[in-house]
């Protein structure tokens, strides 16, 4: 489904991503992992048309989508949950939902629409009119989960999207995402928690300095003993 060769994000005298090749299958969860500043978001935001890549190629569905903007990639089929949800806290969750489906030709009606968002996602059906101000920190993740699912992606790409929540709504969060992947969107997935994504993922790459230091089947990659130390910059205490 994704085909990525190359790819390349400068930013001044900053090479964040460099030379990075990805591919992606219809159906599965593919993690990035590594440390803070690896990369990975930079990689999703080129994907989604937020960031214009310096060099490489992005092909979506065999089309070359390769510095496509935001709104053309959405309409294709790839939705962006960002970092920090950026929910709008002055709307009600409905509206936001319905943002979330601003893009989308034809299909089933918007009501319809919301309903089945909402029986993947019931703990949103209760706060419907309530302001997105008003939501917990997991309940605001949930809505810009479903609010991507709005759009009807084929692609979705999750940056962190278990940042900042305690563990029972982080384990909440990762039976939805597996719960989308039963619904038949692909994913891709940045995550800190490299447990928890490696557990829920079918393969993952490893990003070090902007490339691809190591990527394959997310169990294999879940026993690797040098994985925390050689990988994520995590050293053991007492180590140097």
């Amino acid at each position: 489904m994704l085909e990525i060769r190359n790819l390349a994000l400068v930013y001044g005298r900053i090479r964040a991503v460099q030379g990075v090749d990805l591919d992606v299958a219809a159906g599965e969860i593919v993690a990035l992992v590594g440390a803070n500043g690896a990369g990975k978001s930079s990689i999703l935001k080129a994907i989604a048309g937020l960031e214009r890549p310096s060099s490489g190629t992005i092909r979506f569905e065999r089309r070359d989508i390769t510095g496509w903007p935001a709104h053309r990639a959405l309409a294709a089929g790839i939705a962006y949950v960002p970092e920090g949800r950026m929910i709008v806290g002055t709307m009600s969750v409905r509206d936001n939902l319905r943002l979330g489906a601003f893009a989308r030709a034809g299909g089933a009606p918007l009501g319809a629409e919301i309903e089945r968002v909402l029986a993947i996602f019931p703990d949103l059906r209760p706060l419907i009119d309530a302001p997105g101000a008003s939501l917990s920190g997991g309940q605001a993740q949930m809505l810009a989960l479903a609010r991507g699912l709005m759009a009807a992606p084929k692609l979705m790409l999750l940056d962190e999207p278990a940042l900042g929540l305690a563990p029972v709504m982080t384990r909440r969060v990762f039976a939805l995402i597996a719960r989308l992947k039963a619904e038949g969107v692909t994913i891709l997935l940045v995550e800190q928690n490299v447990a928890a994504a490696l557990a829920l993922a079918d393969r993952a790459a490893v990003i070090e300095s902007g490339r691809v230091v190591k990527q394959g089947a997310a169990s294999l990659l879940a026993r690797d003993p040098g994985l925390r130390e050689a990988y994520l910059g995590l050293r053991r205490e007492g180590s140097r």
